[in-house]
């Protein structure tokens, strides 16, 4: 990748700064996972929102393609979906005789796919299998999907009735587990203002939102992100953080090596956008629990007793020596 410019770094960043500002003109509270979205971007990784329904996920994502100056599709994910309605099939044309492709809804830049765990794994295998690969194979033709294409995915933390739950494996292919919390009161009042004023969230630009970053930024900001310095003791405070997940007596399944890249990742993504060009083992600790949350299982007897994977992550950060 090439090295960005010094004069595009503190432009990119400043345009990614301001993403916050523009989002929180018709999202408000979510800043944490704005730029949880932000570091997926950076990282070409894919995202997992986790919250309840009637937080502002779908508007979330759709703002913050607005202020990118991206292109967003949602996806809602039901038990009749097949994978041919997320990927695109070859249709039949009686006109020519011939058979063309219609592309499917992953042929965007942000997709939001709206409770994932709705629909069977058929259909899941086929949206991850494009997210790894990033592009659609029918009968033997590639189509690379767009760039930048990263993958919003959605879940209802308390509704398991009727869902086919993510495996472990196909998890791990997601780089961050995001919680959307509910708003905070004054949070919620202002939601509550907005809309008594006339807000409608189906129309952003009557609200406000304008593009504050493009995809040029984007591309300058990932090549500044590329080039972040790591030290070897941070290098190896990462991998010993993973490998104490491995051996915690409350996991039966720890971090694998794709989750010590992934941190490594949102480490460097972290510190370029804290305005540094090195990774310092604080950044490794403000990334670890949304880069390793969905990578690691709970023994049941212990899930029983209460016990979190934050927790026990948080017993992990508390315990593995930092790095001078």
């Amino acid at each position: 990748m090439a090295a960005a410019s010094p004069t595009a770094q503190p432009d990119a960043r400043a345009a990614l700064h301001r993403l916050r500002a523009e989002v929180a003109k018709a999202v408000v509270g979510q800043d944490a996972v704005v730029t949880g979205l932000v570091i997926a971007l950076l990282c070409r990784g894919h995202v997992l929102l986790e919250g309840v329904p009637g937080v502002a996920k779908t508007l979330l994502v759709r703002t913050l393609a607005a202020a990118l100056d991206l292109e967003s599709k949602r996806v809602q994910f039901t038990p009749d979906l097949m994978p041919g309605d997320v990927t695109g099939s070859l249709i039949f044309d009686p006109r020519t005789a011939a058979f063309t492709f219609r592309e499917g809804p992953v042929f965007t830049n942000l997709l939001l796919a709206d409770e994932i765990n709705r629909t069977p794994p058929k259909t899941q295998s086929a949206l991850l299998e494009v997210m790894e690969e990033r592009q659609v194979s029918v009968e033997g033709e590639r189509r690379p999907l767009p760039d930048p294409f990263i993958v919003a995915a959605t879940q209802n933390p308390v509704e398991y009735e009727g869902t086919y739950p993510l495996p472990e494996a196909q998890l791990d292919r997601f780089l961050l587990k995001l919680t959307v919390p509910l708003p905070g009161r004054d949070e919620e009042l202002g939601v509550l203002r907005a809309h008594h004023a006339g807000f409608d969230p189906r129309d952003l630009r009557a609200a406000g939102v304008r593009p504050v970053a493009t995809a040029a930024d984007l591309a300058a900001a990932r090549a500044a992100v590329h080039a972040v310095h790591v030290a070897e003791p941070v290098l190896g405070y990462i991998v010993d953080l993973c490998r104490a997940t491995r051996v915690a007596p409350a996991l039966e399944l720890g971090a694998s090596p794709r989750g010590a890249t992934a941190l490594l990742a949102t480490a460097k993504a972290w510190s370029w956008l804290a305005g540094r060009d090195h990774v310092t083992p604080d950044d490794v600790k403000s990334v670890a629990r949304p880069t390793l949350r969905h990578r690691l299982r709970l023994r049941p007897e212990v899930e029983l007793e209460g016990v979190t994977v934050d927790a026990v992550l948080d017993a992990v950060l508390a315990t593995v020596p930092t790095p001078r």
